[in-house]
């Protein structure tokens, strides 16, 4: 099994080298990560479960050559707390542990360092993903059900 941490930092020699395409294996793992137009896929076999991780962005993080995807982590007119949460991989946003079950947040709400904001399934393995700090929901980005990109805004927060 390949820890996200490992896999992070392939996506940051992606971004910050020359370099097209990675594809590692051991064991039971298999990890193909791909720059292509400036979007990084990452896919791969034997990813961990329930790995709960956030990944806030900062203006000092390395910008995807496609300029149509703005990464940055303030919003333009906002207080400076406000930041964006986005996506740590690629799978399917769902903002509740089951169909039937209440949202994990709403707009407006209130969380805590270690709460969990929603899920991603990837390649049926669901990743609760936590936040790394305290904050107040201003807007829910993403549709429930819907398809994500590798860090792909989820949450606009204002960060407290």
């Amino acid at each position: 099994m390949m820890k996200i941490a490992k896999i992070r930092k392939l996506i940051e020699l992606l971004e910050n080298h020359d370099i097209g395409h990675i594809e590692l294996s051991n064991w039971f793992t298999k990890v193909k990560i791909s720059k292509n137009s400036g979007r990084i896929v990452a896919e791969g076999s034997g990813t961990p479960g329930n790995k709960k991780i956030v990944r806030e962005t900062s203006q000092t993080a390395p910008q995807p050559a496609d300029s149509s995807r703005n990464s940055a982590s303030k919003t333009e007119g906002t207080s400076d707390n406000r930041v964006e949460i986005k996506s740590p991989i690629v799978g399917t946003f769902y903002r509740a542990p089951a169909p039937d079950a209440d949202a994990f947040v709403q707009v407006g709400d209130s969380f805590n360092t270690g709460d969990t904001l929603c899920i991603v399934e990837a390649m049926k393995v669901m990743n609760e993903i936590e936040a790394e700090f305290s904050g107040k929901i201003v807007k829910i980005l993403v549709e429930n059900a819907e398809p994500v990109e590798y860090e792909q805004p989820l949450f606009l927060v204002d960060k407290q």
